[in-house]
C-alpha cells in the first residue's frame, strides 16, 4: 500500500477547507477500487489530499487522473456564488432570506450577512438553477447589485465603481418610473414626507383648528409614506408565513388606525423609517471601510511591450509582463522591482506607518502606492492571485460567517418572534375575558406589546460589531478570518509563539568580534567576510553582510576549500586561512587552539552564541560570535501584551536550551519549551489550552502549521508575502510586524465588550418594553422612540471600532 498526497487547492480551487464539497472529494474517491482511504491533512504548503492506495490495482497517474477529474465534476456541479445585495429593511428579514434560500432543493449551504450586504450560496447545478436562486431573492425583497457592466451575476462589491455602490445603497424600493434624482433619495423623501404630514396633521389638529377629516388625511399620507418600504417587505414574507420585524411594525400601526389613534401609528411608521435609514446610512459606513480595499486595486496596468508602453486591462496582464508605475501611482500587480529605486507606502496591505524603500530586487504588492520614482516590475501573480485580491476575498468570506454570539441571538430570536405573537394574542384575549380591562385598552397593549417585543436591535448589534472589527484590522494590515476568530481573540489569556522568525529576526547577525594576537576587528573581518562571501551558508552570509556594512576593502581569495560541517580552507595574500568551529581546529591543528580560544568560545557557547575562529598564516585573528538576535521593540510588544490581560507568555522552540533562554530572558518570556520538533509544538498547545482555557500561537506559518490550526487562534507571522500564512492561519499579521499584534488584541477585546453592551442594551430594552407595554405604563410612541433609539444606539455603539487604536 502506498500514498500521495495532491494540492487540495488545484483539485477544487476557491473552495474553503470547511466547505461540503471537501467531503463529496474524499468521499467519492474512498469508494474507488484500489483507494483504501482518502482524507484531508495539513502541510506546509497548506491543505493536502493523502490518497492511500495499492498501486497493483490503481497505478499512480491514473489515480492523478482520476482525482483530477472528480475535483472538475464536483466544482463544475456544485457551484459556490457570492452576490451583493440591498434593499432589506432589518436583519431578521435578512435571516428569513436565509431560511427560504436553505430549504431549496440542491442547496448545500446558504447564509445572508445583512450588515455585509452579501449572500453566499453554494448549490447542486444539476437540481437548482442560478435564475431559480436570484429570482427568490428578488421576490423576498432584495435587490441583487448588479456589476458595472449593468448584468445581474454574482458579484462582490468591491468590483463596483465607488459611484455605483453608493447608488445602489441609497435607491431603497424607489419606484423604476421615478427621476434618477428621486430614486437616489427615495429613502429619506419618504422620510422626509412621512414627518411632514405627521407633523401638519398634529399641528393643524391641535393648535390650528384643522378639520378631523383633513387631519385624517395627512395622517394617512404619513402612514403610507411611513409604511411604504416596511409593506414592500412585511406583506410578501406574511404571504409565504415569515413572521419578521417588518410584520410586527406593519401589525401595530395597522392596530393604532384600527382604535383610532392615527396619530401614533403614523408616528411608530415614521419613527420605524427614520431609524432604518440611520441604521442604512451607519452599516453604509462599515460597508464602504471593507469595500474601499476593493478601490485600491488598479483597473488598469501600463505594460511594456517590445518598446512601446500600452495600458491594458489589470485582468490581462500576464505573469513575467513588466509593467510601468509612476509615481503617485497604485502599484498595479504583485511582483519584483525589475529596474528603478522608490519608496513605496504599504499601508493599504500590511498597516505600516513608513514608507518602505524598493530597489531592484525587492518584491511589491497590488494596492500600494509608489511614491517618488518611476519603477519597473516583473510581475509574479495575476490579477485574481494578487495579495490584495486575495485579502478582500477573505475579508468577504469572514463577513458571511457567523460568531458564537451572532448564532446564540439567532436561534433566540427564532422562537422569540413567534413566542411574541402568541404572548400577543393572549393578551388581546385573556384580560377582557376575566375582566381585567376592556377589549380596546387590551388591543391598544398588545399593539404595544408587538412593538416592545421586536428583536431589531438584537439582530443587528453584534454583526455590525464584527463587520466593523473586521474592517479596521483590514485597514491596520491585520486579516482576522471570521467573527469567531475575532471574539476568541477578545477571550485570550495565554498566547504562544515559536521562536525562530517571530520572536526574533530568523537570521544570523554577529554579535561580538574578539580580535587576538594583535589584529583589529577590521582585518578579522575583512579576512572573514573575503573568504565567507564565497558561501551562501547563513552564517557565512551574515560574516559578508557585515564586513560590506563597515565598507570594508575585501582581499582577492585564491581557492576555497568546504569542510562539510565544519568551516573553510581557503588562501588569502598567499598565506593559508581556515574559518570555522572549535572542531576544525581540533581535527587540524594547525594552529592548535591555546586556552584563550577555548575560553572565550566556551564563555561565547554558554550564552547561546554560534562561534567562528579564524587563523590566517598560522596565527589566530580573533574570534566571531553569532546568534539570532530578537526582532526589534518584540520587547515593549509584550509588555504591551501583558498590560492588555495576556496572563502568560510561552515561547515554543525547537531550539537548544540554552539560546531558547538567553532569547526568552531578552524578550521577557517566562515560559520557556525548548527542543521541539513540530508534532510536540502541537502537543504543547494542546496542554496549554487543556490547563488554560483558549490559546493563541504565533508562528510564521510555514514549519508552524499543526500548531497554528491546533490552537484556538492561529496567528501567522508574514501574510503579504507568504501564501501559507494566508490560508493555514486564522489572523494574518501583513506586515510581519510583532508591533501589530497589542492592537489586534486590544480591537479584539474592545468589539467584544461592545457586543455585550449592544445585548445588554438591545435585552433591556426589550425586557423594559415588554414589561411597561403589558401593565400600560408607556404610550404607543414612547415605545416606539425607545425601541428605533436602541437599534440605532447598538449600530453607532458598533461603529466605534472603526476609530479604534491601540494607546
Amino acid at each position: 500500500m502506498e500514498k500521495i498526497q495532491l494540492n487540495l487547492g488545484l483539485l477544487l480551487p476557491q473552495i474553503a477547507e470547511q466547505d461540503a464539497c471537501i467531503h463529496l472529494l474524499t468521499d467519492r474517491l474512498a469508494d474507488v477500487r484500489g483507494v483504501e482511504e482518502a482524507h484531508i491533512v495539513r502541510e506546509n504548503e497548506g491543505a493536502q489530499l493523502c490518497l492511500h492506495f495499492d498501486p497493483n490495482l490503481l497505478p499512480l497517474p491514473r489515480l492523478e487522473r482520476l482525482a483530477q477529474q472528480t475535483g472538475i465534476a464536483i466544482s463544475e456541479r456544485y457551484r459556490h456564488e457570492q452576490i451583493a445585495f440591498t434593499g432589506m429593511d432589518a436583519a431578521d428579514n435578512a435571516q428569513s432570506l436565509e431560511e427560504t434560500l436553505e430549504a431549496l432543493p440542491g442547496m448545500l449551504h446558504a447564509s445572508v450577512s445583512y450588515a455585509a450586504g452579501l449572500i453566499f450560496v453554494a448549490y447542486d447545478s444539476q437540481e437548482l438553477a442560478r435564475k431559480e436562486i436570484l429570482t427568490l431573492i428578488q421576490r423576498m425583497g432584495a435587490r441583487i447589485v448588479a456589476n458595472v457592466a449593468g448584468t445581474t451575476e454574482a458579484v462582490d462589491t468591491t468590483a463596483l465603481a465607488p459611484a455605483q455602490a453608493k447608488e445602489e445603497h441609497d435607491h431603497g424600493s424607489a419606484p423604476a418610473f421615478l427621476p434618477h434624482w428621486m430614486q437616489e433619495r427615495w429613502t429619506f423623501l419618504l422620510v422626509g414626507a412621512a414627518g411632514f404630514f405627521l407633523i401638519l396633521g398634529w399641528v393643524g389638529e391641535s393648535f390650528l383648528g384643522l378639520p378631523a377629516t383633513l387631519a385624517w388625511f395627512c395622517y394617512l399620507i404619513a402612514y403610507v409614506a411611513g409604511g411604504y418600504d416596511v409593506a414592500t417587505h412585511a406583506i410578501p414574507g406574511l404571504l409565504r408565513g415569515k413572521f419578521d420585524t417588518d410584520v410586527l411594525m406593519l401589525a401595530a400601526a395597522t392596530g393604532a388606525a384600527l382604535l383610532g389613534e392615527w396619530a401614533e401609528g403614523a408616528f411608530l411608521l415614521f419613527l420605524f423609517a427614520l431609524g432604518h435609514a440611520g441604521e442604512h446610512y451607519a452599516l453604509d459606513r462599515a460597508r464602504n471601510a471593507v469595500n474601499a480595499l476593493g478601490q485600491l486595486m488598479p483597473r488598469t496596468a501600463f505594460v511594456r511591450r517590445g518598446e512601446q508602453i500600452e495600458e491594458v486591462a489589470i485582468d490581462s496582464v500576464k505573469i513575467d509582463d513588466l509593467v510601468i508605475v509612476r509615481p503617485g501611482d497604485h502599484v498595479s500587480v504583485d511582483g519584483w522591482v525589475q529596474s528603478g529605486q522608490s519608496t513605496v507606502d504599504q499601508s493599504p496591505i500590511t498597516g505600516e506607518s513608513v514608507p518602505v524603500e524598493k530597489g531592484v530586487g525587492d518584491e511589491v504588492f497590488a494596492g500600494t502606492i509608489n511614491q517618488n520614482a518611476t519603477l519597473e516590475i516583473m510581475t509574479t501573480r495575476l490579477a485574481k492571485d494578487t495579495t490584495l485580491s486575495r485579502v478582500i476575498q477573505m475579508v468577504q468570506e469572514a463577513q458571511g460567517q457567523q460568531s458564537p454570539t451572532q448564532q446564540f441571538t439567532q436561534r433566540f430570536t427564532r422562537r422569540f418572534v413567534p413566542a411574541v405573537l402568541i404572548v400577543v394574542l393572549l393578551v388581546i384575549l385573556v384580560p377582557p375575558l376575566i375582566g381585567w380591562t376592556t377589549w380596546s385598552d387590551s388591543f391598544y397593549r398588545a399593539m404595544l406589546l408587538l412593538v416592545a417585543a421586536s428583536p431589531c436591535a438584537l439582530a443587528i448589534g453584534t454583526p455590525a460589531t464584527i463587520l466593523a472589527g473586521i474592517a479596521q484590522a483590514a485597514r491596520n494590515g491585520v486579516l482576522i478570518k471570521g467573527g469567531v476568530h475575532l471574539e476568541n481573540l477578545g477571550r485570550l489569556q495565554i498566547m504562544a509563539f515559536d521562536k525562530t522568525g517571530t520572536l526574533t529576526q530568523g537570521r544570523f547577525q554577529i554579535t561580538d568580534i574578539l580580535p587576538m594576537n594583535g589584529a583589529s576587528e577590521q582585518q578579522l573581518l575583512r579576512v572573514a567576510g573575503a573568504v565567507e562571501q564565497q558561501s551562501n551558508h547563513p552564517i557565512a552570509q551574515a560574516i559578508t553582510r557585515a564586513a560590506q556594512e563597515q565598507n570594508l576593502q575585501l582581499p582577492r581569495v585564491e581557492g576555497v576549500e568546504n569542510r562539510v560541517g565544519r568551516g573553510l580552507h581557503s588562501m588569502v595574500e598567499s598565506q593559508p586561512v581556515r574559518i570555522g568551529s572549535l572542531k576544525l581546529f581540533q581535527e587540524d591543528a594547525d594552529p592548535a587552539p591555546d586556552a584563550a580560544v577555548l575560553q572565550s568560545v566556551a564563555q561565547l557557547e554558554a550564552a547561546g552564541k554560534t562561534t567562528v575562529i579564524v587563523s590566517h598564516g598560522g596565527k589566530f585573528l580573533g574570534i566571531l560570535a553569532l546568534a539570532d538576535q530578537p526582532r526589534a521593540h518584540v520587547k515593549e510588544t509584550l509588555q504591551q501584551l501583558s498590560a492588555l490581560g495576556i496572563q502568560k507568555l510561552v515561547m515554543l522552540t525547537g531550539d537548544n536550551e540554552e539560546v531558547a533562554q538567553r532569547i526568552a530572558a531578552e524578550v521577557g518570556v517566562t515560559d520557556v519549551r525548548a527542543g521541539l520538533l513540530p508534532a510536540q509544538k502541537l502537543s504543547a498547545i494542546q496542554a496549554l489550552e487543556q490547563e488554560h482555557g483558549p490559546v493563541a500561537m504565533t508562528g510564521d506559518g510555514v514549519n508552524d502549521a499543526p500548531a497554528l490550526a491546533t490552537a484556538t487562534v492561529g496567528i501567522a507571522m508574514g501574510g503579504a508575502g507568504t501564501a501559507v500564512a494566508l490560508e493555514t492561519a486564522d489572523v494574518a499579521l501583513m506586515a510581519d510586524d510583532l508591533g501589530k499584534l497589542p492592537f489586534t488584541i486590544g480591537l479584539s477585546r474592545a468589539s467584544r465588550r461592545i457586543i455585550i453592551q449592544n445585548l445588554g442594551i438591545s435585552l433591556g430594552v426589550i425586557l423594559l418594553l415588554i414589561v411597561t407595554s403589558v401593565f400600560g405604563w408607556v404610550q404607543l410612541s414612547g415605545a416606539v422612540v425607545l425601541h428605533e433609539g436602541s437599534t440605532i444606539i447598538v449600530v453607532l455603539n458598533a461603529l466605534r471600532l472603526l476609530r479604534y487604536q491601540i494607546h
